[in-house]
């Protein structure tokens, strides 16, 4: 069996600190813990897991951070995570099998990373990152801000998933400036920003209700030809969500157009075209996006998903159409089929009372 270091960057975790170790201690052979100096009572709560707690001057460099956690690692994987991350019991399970599996062939491995959930707790949105590493491949990270772990060669693509905790502090976290301000502190001093540097700028504009200055970033990181296929889809999606902050409905909806110059249409441009359709009372032609939206499920790869989008969100809202064009049989069939995925939810049962009653008055 081989062996796992966790390495992880902290600071002022005393609220979310604990919960993840207790999650992943018992699964790794080694706990890296380096502070970006906390004040609060985060390193007493990592002394209870590890002795191999380090400090790191903060130089507004997530990646250079990282990078020196990585460095004191002994074992032959390292795993990252961040305080407000968390294995669920079945994930550490499938963890400890795949510890068991893993032979030293495989460069790394991916794992789903759930940051969203819906009222019933199921995850609404996910992306893949890579989340194990092989010490002795010396992979670095990259970047000051959104930093990436660049891997090549044998990945696997478990189906692990790491639930990103909403919090107290993480809400705070999203509200600060402290990330737009490293990028423009970048700017001032001339620097070039890369283009994944171009796209998250882009995001924290958003993010911080700057819309438009968030759309001229965008233009310009999908200007450059030189991203990510997927962040420059979610690009135009976050230029389409700008839009529709401004209420600029024409530009919104050539923004979600936008997405199919890189890829097939994504669920998510499906639905939201439907939606508009269907705002208009365009029934028929709304039809077309929510059964699209069906067809084009995106399985695998490293994509960010909307699950809703290609789930129970363009059943349910075929239901609608098919109800308001006459086909009541369809209606029906598709709130059964959206049933499947939110058998709790108040619209569908409801939906499922009034078509009874529907039935029963002819």
């Amino acid at each position: 069996m081989r062996t796992i270091s966790l390495c992880m960057i902290v600071k002022d975790e005393e609220e979310l600190l604990e919960g993840c170790l207790e999650s992943i201690h018992n699964i790794c052979d080694e706990i890296i813990i380096m502070d970006t100096g906390s004040t609060d009572r985060t390193k007493e709560i990592a002394q209870q897991f590890t002795n191999k707690i380090y400090d790191f001057e903060w130089i507004d460099d997530f990646s250079a951070a990282r990078n020196a956690a990585f460095e004191k690692a002994t074992k032959d994987y390292i795993l990252w995570l961040d305080a407000d991350d968390i294995l669920a019991e079945e994930d550490q399970k499938k963890l400890i099998e795949l510890k068991e599996e893993l032979d030293g062939s495989q460069n790394a491995v991916s794992m789903l990373y759930r940051t969203a959930f819906d009222e019933f707790g199921e995850p609404a949105f996910q992306f893949r990152r890579h989340r194990i590493v092989k010490r002795s491949c010396q992979f670095k990270w990259h970047g000051a801000v959104h930093e990436y772990l660049e891997v090549n060669g044998p990945i696997i693509e478990s189906d692990i998933s790491i639930t990103h905790r909403k919090h107290e502090k993480t809400e705070r976290y999203m509200n600060s400036r402290r990330n737009l301000e490293i990028y423009e502190g970048k700017l001032e001093r001339k620097e070039k920003l890369s283009a994944r540097d171009m796209f998250y700028y882009a995001n924290e504009l958003k993010d911080h209700n700057e819309y438009k200055r968030a759309i001229i970033q965008y233009h310009l990181f999908l200007a450059s030809n030189k991203g990510w296929i997927e962040d420059e889809i979610r690009a135009c999606f976050y230029m389409a969500d700008c839009y529709s902050r401004l209420g600029n409905t024409k530009k919104e909806l050539e923004s979600l157009s936008m997405t199919m110059q890189f890829d097939l249409p994504r669920p998510e441009a499906s639905c939201r075209l439907g939606d508009y359709q269907m705002k208009m009372q365009n029934f028929d032609k709304a039809v077309v996006w929510y059964k699209l939206a069906l067809e084009r499920m995106v399985k695998g790869g490293q994509g960010f998903t909307h699950i809703s989008y290609e789930t129970w969100y363009p059943h349910l809202q075929l239901c609608v159409c098919y109800y308001n064009l006459g086909q009541l049989d369809l209606a029906i069939e598709h709130n059964q089929q959206a049933k499947k995925y939110r058998p709790e939810a108040e619209s569908i049962k409801n939906n499922e009372e009034f078509f009874k009653m529907h039935l029963n008055e002819q």
